[in-house]
């Protein structure tokens, strides 16, 4: 049984798994039980094991699904179906091979609940809490899939190496096993994620969230140099920490208004504006020592395809900040 579960799992492609992958709710997510059936674990399983280990999944690493959105997904999966019959094939072949491994052990096929989802950190965390040799190879392949479907440069894979070497060396006993990945996770989470990311057009939400993550990490000072700010960005910073400073160089063709300006003092201070026509690039300072370069202006994030890149080099942010 174990050497049909293996050769099964080396049938799977990133042709296969990409076509597992769907978008909802802006985010790309996989299915609790097509991840159930790449990993070889029965649906309620997996869920159970995410509802014992609830504090490593939050919701944007595992969420569940509304009734509106289960029927949108199951309609949308009826017609990729439709339209790619000859793709689809394989992965319906693939689904009926591992049914009929479950029906062999006495896995049930029905399932009474709305399904849960998980994004590539949920699968990342979830390869560490299964312990299975399966899971960890899987676990690879799936990640190749989503850092291909999302255009990554490969940040998301790199992490998930690591984690996997770190796994491998472990000791097989599951309580130690567990004290060490947990430790070794939660470094990497607090660890520089952002060097390199490309967005394409549509992904307004991503590049949104990407920014407001960026703001969240300031403990004393945001710099943001952007010649064509809007109120949308006040909206951005409204999730900063309190009491930070923002320092936002603009030029006379920001849309801007100075009741915006003192609205946002009277809630979130302190924001300070001045306007320069010494910039043409946009960029963001984090607490003058992380420098962000954008493609685009805050305001346009997700309209075009756009980039923002991490600046590495000291003397460049020193020039910068003291221009």
């Amino acid at each position: 049984m174990e050497e049909n579960k293996l050769s099964i799992q080396n049938e799977i492609s990133n042709g296969d798994i990409k076509n597992l992958i769907y978008t909802i709710r802006g985010k790309q997510v996989m299915l609790d039980s097509d991840v159930a059936m790449l990993y070889n674990y029965e649906t309620k399983k997996v869920n159970q094991s995410v509802k014992r280990n609830i504090d490593r999944f939050p919701e944007r690493f595992c969420f569940q699904l509304t009734e509106d959105e289960f029927s949108n997904l199951r309609s949308q999966i009826v017609t990729l179906n439709k339209n790619n019959v000859n793709e689809n094939s394989e992965i319906n072949s693939l689904r009926s091979q591992f049914a009929t491994l479950n029906e062999n052990i006495g896995r049930g096929k029905h399932r009474k609940y709305l399904p849960y989802v998980f994004t590539e950190q949920g699968i990342a965390m979830l390869s560490g809490i299964l312990k299975s040799e399966v899971a960890v190879q899987v676990s690879i392949k799936i990640m190749d899939a989503f850092v291909e479907m999302r255009k990554f440069i490969g940040i998301n894979k790199i992490l998930f190496e690591k984690v996997i070497t770190i796994e491998n060396k472990m000791n097989k006993k599951f309580i130690e096993q567990d004290k060490k990945f947990d430790m070794i996770f939660n470094q990497l989470q607090h660890e520089e994620s952002i060097k390199q990311r490309i967005f394409f057009e549509g992904q307004i939400y991503d590049a949104y969230s990407l920014i407001v993550d960026i703001i969240k990490r300031a403990n004393k000072k945001i710099l943001i140099i952007d010649n064509y700010i809007d109120d949308s960005v006040l909206k951005m910073l409204a999730k900063k920490k309190k009491n930070v400073e923002v320092v936002i160089l603009t030029s006379n063709k920001s849309n801007i208004q100075n009741i915006d300006i003192q609205k946002f003092n009277k809630e979130y201070p302190i924001l300070k504006i001045a306007k320069t026509n010494k910039f043409h690039d946009r960029f963001i300072v984090i607490d003058n020592k992380d420098m962000y370069h954008l493609g685009a202006s805050i305001k346009d994030l997700g309209k075009k395809c756009f980039g923002i890149n991490k600046i590495e080099d000291k003397e460049i942010i020193e020039k910068i900040i003291n221009i």
